[in-house]
């Protein structure tokens, strides 16, 4: 494992890259969800054992904690979709400059889904291959509706900041922003391969947000993994796991 550090605006973006042993592979860059991090040493992060198992496939990844969590730079109250797809942009540019990278792919889980998704649709000259889990394209639709995970708000009167939980503050900026996203717009201009998982029992995310994107896609498969809840935890863990290893090395 080695630490990645990158710049972006003046914060420092930090991350793990993990290559396999041979001298050229594909990279698969990793994007957690609202308020996540990218499971550094942590053995029961999806992030932590995606990589593992990307490196036992011949696969390297680049997971990174977006602006204002983890180990990166920038306040958490600061940070919106554009924010995260700015970073997703900088890692991006980092990954295409690495010599020995063949493919680049992005895989991104719940809000990294629709960072993934949406830089997938403004690069679909440089990326090879997507994977979303989970993706939470709703929250476009709980900003206009004024609820956003335990937040109660009004839609078009949105207070500057707000307390997710404590040591998390929302910016009344994310949300004016979320309600104005062209999340499946911009992501119907990826035209390769869409891999999308979601489990049927999220009750964070529902599932026809995965049904729409599979829909706006030209080349996707859906699997939806009956019973499995937002984080894809226990035993649809490894079902997940399998379903990205076949997509990836098929």
């Amino acid at each position: 494992m080695q630490e990645i550090e990158i710049q972006r605006d003046g914060l420092t973006l930090r991350g793990i890259l993990e290559t396999p042993a041979q001298n050229r592979y594909d990279l698969a860059i990793l994007m957690h969800g609202f308020s996540g991090n990218c499971g550094r040493n942590n053995p029961g992060n999806m992030h932590y054992r995606l990589a593992k198992m990307l490196k036992a496939n011949g696969i390297a990844s680049l997971r990174f904690d977006f602006d204002g969590h983890g180990e990166s730079d920038g306040n958490f109250c600061d940070m919106t979709v554009s924010s995260e797809i700015a970073d997703g942009e900088k890692i991006l540019e980092f990954a295409r400059k690495m010599k020995q990278v063949n493919r680049i792919i992005l895989l991104g889980h719940s809000q990294g889904g629709v960072v993934a998704s949406m830089l997938g649709g403004y690069y679909h000259d440089y990326i090879d291959k997507l994977v979303l889990l989970a993706p939470a394209a709703t929250l476009k639709d709980d900003a206009l509706a004024g609820h956003t995970l335990n937040l109660q708000y009004d839609p078009l009167h949105i207070p500057d900041k707000q307390e997710l939980r404590p040591g998390y503050n929302v910016g009344g900026f994310y949300l004016r922003t979320a309600q104005m996203l062209p999340i499946y717009e911009v992501s119907a201009e990826f035209t390769g391969k869409v891999c999308i998982i979601h489990g049927t029992n999220d009750q964070v995310v529902n599932p026809n947000a995965s049904r729409k994107y599979h829909r706006c896609y030209e080349n996707s498969e859906l699997h939806l993994i009956e019973g499995a809840g937002h984080l894809l935890e226990g035993k649809y863990r490894d079902t997940m796991l399998q379903i990205v290893k076949e997509f990836l090395t098929k």
